[in-house]
């Protein structure tokens, strides 16, 4: 007994981390995390990396955050695009009552009249990078689907039954909306159906979307509806709005039938093309096998960053939020290289470049841009030549790309930050005068609806340039702050050509934000076109900014933060930080149910959940207290980042920006002007991890890998004492990025208490 006892106490004393299983990056992947209150591209979907296909479970109606919420226990089928302000192309097995109205899952049930979901067993549902499955308690089916970039591949595992069937339904609800303009499914033959829907969602995204379906049993018939109207035995159904078929099959117990499909915004042709070249070809029919081939592709990308320390829950943070920033993005052309230009034009890419589209990268130079340029920089090259390919056909780059069609959303044009990083980088640097030419077009003509459709340019641009500030009648305040960061981003290209009178034009017009700057308020204040300073001015009144307050964008000037603190004084500036942290920091650094408007008339400081607001821990950097930039980022990641469904992220995870934040700040690092200098810096904290090794690419890099060891580091003990980079003592809090990524490793020794002498710029 005593025996016994003694190795008992040993088991309950085994320190942290000691002996613990190991697991592969992918495995601590949770695609569940943060599906509760989570925008429609932010699913448990199955995806590649930039996949154009997001197949995976929806499960309510037309409404802001669509798609799936993890809350509900209930499944209304499984569609192929979960892209912004894109849908298309729904599946469902069924075998209940044959239903084809799609009512809302809380619908009271009276027999068929619920509509064809189903309820699920919620410990049934499974997810990891490239793989879904449910059990469908309603049809006693269990649905399983994988991916390849450009294809879906389905497993549904029937129970006995005289009717099963595979419905395929083109209108579904979505977070933007979706009109079925007009549209076609064809019976190819008893295993294969082909169709296309003309589509439009949002109010300015227009697109065709073709499909090819093929089955691995000969279905007995097809049927279908349009607008409430059955059809039996049919080859081929047109129409629009509400528009489906389903195939009928007699099944065995636990009899499985398979689905490909191959989708293209190009022609039924290139769909199929893309079916069998991406799964028919290489796979057949073995699910399995496209299964594992998505595992090896996320892999490749997760395995960039290897991170080492006790605390597993960190762990799943991270890799999910790494997951998060490649998953919510797409790929738009086909594999040959054909993709469907904004004019609605068929145009073909050289061999090796992709087209790749999705939200606006409204301020993603505080997060996406800085990740992918250190560990995908092959993916920030494509998404300049994405841009000049854009330029070269339009004649406009693409600010707010839904699909590849211009939407104009969101303020500036951040897009200008991502192509000037990766040539200053030396990512892209094969036609320096053509990047220019495209980036200066932005803040030279003034931009407004595009011939084709949507919203290009910058918006109001004459006003700024006449007056020198975005005048509050003719548009709104930001604007001039997100005007003023294009200017320097287009002065830095104009330096980097050597075109110095360009350089001195921008850079003075990039001071532009001194102009909205109350000189007594000591913040950001509306001015109409006479000079006039807005009445009543309160700094948490969103008026005329947008998704955010005065208080906020005072803070915004990503470019020149040591001039914003010289004007609002170095004293005013740190209190006024301090005291927005220390009020924020019991709503977790989020204004939550108001994180769409920053709160207005509300007293919201620090907004971690939108764009805005994502640079305001870093800013101590520059203002001289360093030490607090340490404390304030390590209690964003623990307490804003969750790790549950539940509590994901606290505001509008959009498409991977605050994954990147949480994944570089866990790195201790951060891009403030996007990495847009001569000699781009990165800014330094406190790192989450006792180690973490990033993998460069020798395509692009001359280090081979990239060490962070921390010393001494805990929850408590989050602050730097003293740092070496390569052997050698780092007094500085920032270091460039031409020295990261020509490898080495940065060793930081952590305390209790802050050294206030370390780090000081």
């Amino acid at each position: 007994m005593r025996t016994l006892l003694l190795i008992l106490n040993l088991i309950l004393f085994i320190p942290p981390g000691f002996g613990q299983s190991s697991k592969s990056s992918l495995e601590y992947v949770d695609v569940f995390m943060g599906t509760s209150n989570s925008r429609w591209m932010l699913g448990p979907y199955a995806t590649m990396p930039f996949g154009m296909i997001q197949l995976g479970p929806d499960n309510q109606g037309d409404q802001w955050m669509g798609g799936y919420e993890y809350a509900i226990n209930s499944v209304s089928g499984f569609s192929h695009i979960h892209a912004w302000t894109m849908a298309g192309l729904r599946m469902m097995p069924t075998t209940a009552d044959l239903v084809l109205e799609d009512r809302p899952v809380d619908a009271p049930y009276k027999g068929a009249n619920a509509g064809y979901h189903s309820r699920i067993l919620k410990e049934s549902e499974k997810g990891s990078p490239g793989y879904y499955e449910v059990y469908l308690y309603d049809h006693d089916v269990k649905a399983e689907m994988t991916v390849t970039t450009r294809c879906g591949f389905q497993k549904y595992t029937f129970p006995r039954k005289k009717e099963s069937r595979v419905l395929v339904d083109l209108l579904l609800p979505s977070e933007y909306g979706l009109q079925i303009n007009d549209a076609r499914i064809t019976k190819v033959s008893n295993t294969e159906i082909e169709g296309y829907a003309d589509c439009s969602s949002a109010g300015w995204n227009n697109y065709k979307l073709h499909f090819v379906l093929q089955f691995s049993k000969p279905f007995k018939n097809m049927n279908g509806w349009n607008q409430g109207k059955e059809q039996d035995g049919i080859k081929e159904i047109s129409g629009k709005d509400d528009i489906g078929v389903y195939v009928v099959y007699e099944t065995e117990k636990d009899e499985e039938i398979l689905v490909k499909s191959g989708i293209s915004m190009v022609s039924i042709d290139q769909a199929r093309l893309n079916l069998n070249t991406e799964i028919n070809t290489p796979f057949g029919w073995d699910f399995n096998a496209v299964k594992e081939n998505a595992k090896t592709q996320w892999e490749h990308i997760l395995n960039r960053i290897k991170v080492s320390g006790s605390n597993e829950v960190d762990k799943v943070k991270f890799y999910t939020n790494l997951y998060r920033v490649y998953a919510a993005k797409q790929t738009w052309n086909d594999v040959n290289g054909l993709y469907m230009d904004p004019c609605e034009n068929v145009q073909q890419l050289p061999d090796g470049v992709a087209m790749y589209g999705g939200d606006a990268f409204w301020n993603s130079f505080w997060n996406i841009n800085g990740l992918l340029t250190l560990i995908t920089p092959d993916i920030s090259k494509n998404w300049v030549l994405t841009q000049l390919e854009l330029f070269e056909k339009t004649g406009w780059t693409g600010k707010g790309p839904t699909g590849l069609e211009y939407s104009g959303i969101m303020e500036g044009s951040h897009e200008m930050a991502l192509m000037l990083s990766a040539y200053q980088k030396g990512i892209y640097t094969e036609d320096p005068d053509k990047l220019y030419q495209a980036m200066k077009k932005n803040v030279t003509v003034s931009g407004g609806r595009y011939e084709c459709g949507g919203y290009v340019g910058n918006p109001g641009l004459d006003h700024y340039i006449n007056h020198g500030y975005m005048p509050s009648d003719k548009g709104v305040t930001n604007k001039t702050l997100d005007y003023a960061f294009d200017d320097w981003c287009v002065a830095q290209m104009a330096r980097a050509i050597g075109n110095k009178k360009d350089y001195r034009s921008f850079m003075k017009r990039s001071e532009n934000y001194k102009n909205s700057f109350h000189p007594t308020l000591k913040f950001m204040v509306p001015k109409d076109s006479k000079g006039n300073w807005k009445e009543d001015f309160n700094a948490f009144d969103n008026y005329n900014f947008i998704e955010g307050n005065s208080w906020q964008y005072t803070l915004y000037v990503p470019h020149d933060i040591p001039g914003v603190i010289e004007l609002v004084g170095k004293d005013l500036f740190n209190t006024r930080l301090e005291e927005g942290f220390e009020k924020s920091k019991e709503h977790k650094y989020a204004a939550h149910a108001l994180d769409r408007t920053g709160g207005r008339k509300s007293e919201y400081y620090i907004n971690h959940g939108n764009q805005v607001n994502m640079q305001a821990a870093w800013l101590f950097n520059y203002s001289g207290k360093p030490w607090l930039t340490q404390k304030y980022t390590r209690d964003i990641m623990e307490t804003y980042y969750g790790s549950t469904p539940y509590h994901g992220w606290e505001g509008d995870e959009d498409e991977g920006q605050m994954g990147a934040w949480f994944v570089m700040s866990s790195l201790g690092l951060f891009e403030m002007n996007g990495g847009g200098d001569k000699e781009p810096i990165l800014d330094l904290s406190s790192p989450l991890f006792d180690k973490m090794v990033v993998q460069l690419d020798s395509n692009y890099y001359s280090g081979k890998e990239f060490v962070i060891e921390v010393r001494n580091n805990s929850k408590e003990n989050l602050y730097i004492q003293s740092a070496q980079f390569n052997g050698k003592p780092l007094e500085s809090c920032q270091l460039k990025f031409k020295d990261v990524v020509g490898g080495g490793t940065l060793e930081l020794h952590m305390g209790k208490n802050p050294n206030k002498s370390w780090g000081k710029l």
